[in-house]
C-alpha cells in the first residue's frame, strides 16, 4: 500500500459493530492493484455529523450497517433505485461533494438466489426485520417467491416489512415446514449472541436451504448445523463478499475478477 499522502481517497464503513471484514477486503485489493487508497472502519453516535464529514472531508466512498441503514437515506443527495425500493442504504459514494446511495446487499443476494438456483415455488421464511431483511425480502420478491413468512417480534416492522411485498407475518416460530430458512438477525454473530442457534434442529431438518446473513463468522451455529445435515448452504461470507465486490467497484471504478474477490474474501477472514 502507498505511503500516505495527501492524494489519497478514503472510503470508511459506518456500523453499530465494526470488524476488519471490509477493511482487510478493500485494503487487500487496494494493494495488490497499487491504488492510491486507503479504508478504515468507524462507528459513530452521531450519523448526521458522520455523514457531513463524509461531505467536507472529501472522503470517496462509505459502507453502511446496522443500525445506520435507514437513517442516512434523508441524509445523501441520490438514491439509486437498489436503495429506494427497500428504503435501506449500505453504500454511499462521493462525487465531489454530492453524496449517491445504493443497497449492493439486495444485488448480492438477486445474485444468490439465481446462481443457487433456488425454486420460486419453495416456502421461504425470513427471521429478522432490520434493513438487511428488507433487502432479502425483497431480492425473493423480485426472484418471483409468492410463498415468504417474515419472522420477527417486533410488531411494528414485522408485519409492515411483510405487508409491503404481500407477504405473512408472525411473531413467534411457526412449525418447521419452511423449505428455506433465512436468519437476518445477530443470532450467531460473534460477539454476544454467537453461540445461539437462529433456527432449532427441527427447522433446519425440514429445509432444502439454509441461508445465513450473519457476515462473521462465516462458520456461524446454523450455517454449521446446516452442513452437518447435508443441506445447500448460503453464507453471509459470500454476500459479503458479493457486495464489498460491488462497493470496490463504485469506489474506484475497477472491476475485479471472481479470483480477485475470492483471495480478498479469504484474506479478509484471517484472525
Amino acid at each position: 500500500m502507498p505511503i500516505l499522502n495527501k492524494d489519497m481517497s478514503v472510503c470508511i464503513s459506518l456500523a453499530g459493530r465494526p470488524s476488519n471484514l471490509g477493511t482487510r477486503f478493500h485494503n487487500f485489493l487496494y494493494d495488490e492493484l497499487g491504488l492510491n487508497f486507503i479504508y478504515k472502519a468507524f462507528t459513530t453516535d452521531d450519523i448526521e455529523g458522520a455523514v457531513r464529514g463524509i461531505r467536507a472531508l472529501g472522503i470517496r466512498g462509505c459502507s453502511v450497517s446496522m443500525p445506520f441503514k435507514e437513517a442516512v437515506i434523508p441524509l445523501v443527495d441520490v438514491v439509486e433505485p437498489s436503495a429506494a425500493a427497500i428504503e435501506s442504504v449500505n453504500t454511499i459514494v462521493n462525487d465531489h461533494g454530492v453524496l449517491t446511495a445504493s443497497n449492493t446487499d439486495y444485488e448480492a443476494i438477486a445474485q444468490l438466489i439465481a446462481e443457487h438456483g433456488i425454486d420460486p415455488a419453495q416456502r421461504v421464511l425470513v427471521r429478522g426485520s432490520g434493513g438487511m431483511a428488507k433487502a432479502v425480502v425483497a431480492a425473493f420478491r423480485g426472484a418471483g417467491f409468492a410463498d415468504v413468512t417474515v419472522l420477527a417480534r417486533n410488531a411494528s416492522l414485522g408485519p409492515a416489512l411483510a405487508e409491503q411485498y404481500g407477504y405473512a407475518w408472525t411473531p413467534t416460530d411457526p412449525a418447521p415446514g419452511a423449505d428455506v430458512i433465512v436468519n437476518v438477525t445477530p443470532l450467531g454473530m460473534q460477539g454476544a449472541d454467537a453461540s445461539a442457534l437462529a433456527f432449532s434442529d427441527e427447522h433446519v431438518a425440514a429445509a432444502s436451504v439454509v441461508f445465513d446473513v450473519v457476515a462473521f463468522p462465516a462458520e456461524t451455529p446454523l450455517v454449521s448445523a446446516a452442513r452437518a445435515a447435508g443441506k445447500l448452504v448460503i453464507s453471509g461470507a459470500e454476500v459479503h463478499a458479493m457486495q464489498a465486490a460491488a462497493q470496490f467497484e463504485r469506489y474506484t471504478g475497477v472491476p475485479l475478477t471472481r479470483d480477485q474477490v475470492e483471495r480478498a474474501a479469504a484474506f479478509s477472514r484471517v484472525e
